[in-house]
């Protein structure tokens, strides 16, 4: 069975159109209720938190509304960064966790997660088997057995403290001056807290979220607000997170922009240097640049290539015991610390390089030379298949055979908005440009017919 509206990310659009109403979410919370208390053997929670756009309030109530009717009880966590919820899902000893966000999205749109009672998203089978008991609907429970619905008021406290205990033992930050930019989010204040607590100077960028202003000209896609701070404060680095705070991107002290592939880079070599990178391999999505696979290659190391999301790569460092991996948007996975990204908490390790090292941020935000890499995306209408369209497969096998050995070429549908995703890697820079141009050319066009 195919999914209908989950997508690599739960379920995500723009708030108040299907499959992101009210309705929807209180079906969505009654069908994951259902799901996860089959057994019915003894009391069921989940614990629930939000960024802050402004449709989170009605998101919240609808779920909870869809949970408490299954008999769960649940645990309100407000404002906090997507990894909270999944540390705070096994710490509460919860049987599903949820967040509400759209991470690096608009104010307008907002999206559904959810995780397991591990701390780790769901697999396709579990989202499958939601979907299907969220659209056939699912029996409440009797009166007496509806759940109770409590707010957590220390939930970013705890973890709070998490995070900072995987700063190196007995180092600080003091000395240092970190712009850090929260893009008007999840932890627009959990991030300013933990590094003015470990000693840092820390200036601000996008901690005033009004429901509106979430990635709106600051965080993770939008660094340059950020980047001028780093200028005008003299500061030694700038940490820039997304929406729900579970990417990064870095800032070095001339506000030059590191992406998720030298962050990876960075960590695998010293990781592997400390005999801590498990298997010598570091997992990261076909989008990572090929430069890092050189960089790795160098080194002894492998690098295993997943599918686009960071749950995939996720699902493929469980499977195969690795312990390092993400993707180039800035998606940092380390599950000696987090079940999924963590933006914060990347954050800090970086730092601590530059702690334990002495260096600066611009000599470690530039591990590698990237192969020239180019990105487009063209938009569709809902039903529409421009990828099947058969001028658009001739254009996409006439560029493979250009790329042959110079390059790669990766076409795909985003999981998460009605895009077609175009990139391509190429060492010569005119090819490189031509051979997307004209993917593109035929994509829009079949687009349009």
């Amino acid at each position: 069975m195919s999914r209908r509206f989950f997508g690599t990310d739960g379920v995500r659009g723009r708030a108040n159109t299907y499959p992101m109403t009210a309705e929807m979410a209180l079906r969505l919370g009654a069908a994951a209720g259902r799901y996860f208390r089959r057994d019915g053997s003894r009391a069921h929670r989940v614990v629930i938190g939000k960024d802050t756009r402004l449709s989170g309030y009605m998101f919240e109530n609808a779920l909870t509304a869809g949970f408490t009717s299954t008999g769960m009880n649940v645990f309100l966590l407000g404002p906090v960064p997507t990894p909270a919820v999944g540390m705070l899902t096994t710490s509460m000893r919860a049987d599903v966790g949820v967040m509400i966000s759209a991470s690096h999205n608009p104010a307008h749109d907002n999206g559904i997660k959810f995780f397991g009672p591990d701390g780790f998203k769901l697999s396709d089978a579990a989202e499958i088997e939601i979907e299907k008991l969220t659209l056939e609907g699912v029996e409440p429970a009797h009166a007496e057995n509806i759940g109770r619905a409590k707010r957590i008021d220390d939930g970013r406290f705890r973890y709070n403290e998490r995070v900072k205990a995987t700063f190196p033992q007995g180092r600080r930050l003091d000395g240092l001056k970190v712009v850090i930019d929260c893009a008007n989010g999840a932890a627009y204040r959990t991030a300013p807290e933990v590094l003015w607590e470990l000693g840092a100077e820390v200036i601000e960028v996008g901690t005033t979220p009004n429901g509106y202003n979430i990635n709106e000209k600051c965080g993770s896609t939008s660094p340059g607000t950020a980047a001028e701070a780093v200028v005008a404060h003299g500061a030694d680095v700038g940490i820039c997170l997304d929406g729900d705070a579970d990417r990064v991107v870095i800032l070095d002290e001339t506000g030059r922009v590191a992406n998720g592939d030298q962050i990876m880079a960075l960590f695998a070599a010293r990781w592997a240097e400390e005999g801590r990178l498990k298997d010598g391999t570091l997992v990261a999505t076909v989008m990572s640049n090929l430069g890092l696979e050189h960089f790795l290659a160098a080194r002894g190391l492998r690098l295993e290539r997943t599918p686009v999301g960071d749950r995939y790569v996720v699902e493929a460092m469980r499977a195969g015991g690795w312990n390092l991996g993400g993707e180039q948007s800035g998606h940092i996975v380390m599950t000696d610390f987090a079940t999924t990204g963590d933006g914060l908490l990347a954050g800090l390790q970086f730092l601590a390089a530059m702690v334990e090292t002495g260096q600066p941020a611009s000599a470690l935000v530039r591990q590698f030379e990237p192969v020239p890499q180019l990105l487009k995306n063209v938009s569709y209408a809902a039903g529409q298949t421009p990828l099947e369209a058969p001028s658009v497969q001739a254009a996409i096998a006439e560029a493979e055979a250009r790329l042959d050995g110079q390059g790669r070429l990766l076409i795909r549908k985003s999981g998460t908005e009605p895009l077609i995703r175009v990139m391509a890697e190429c060492t010569d820079d005119a090819l490189l440009a031509q051979v997307v141009d004209d993917i593109v050319a035929e994509v829009e066009a079949a687009a349009r017919g």
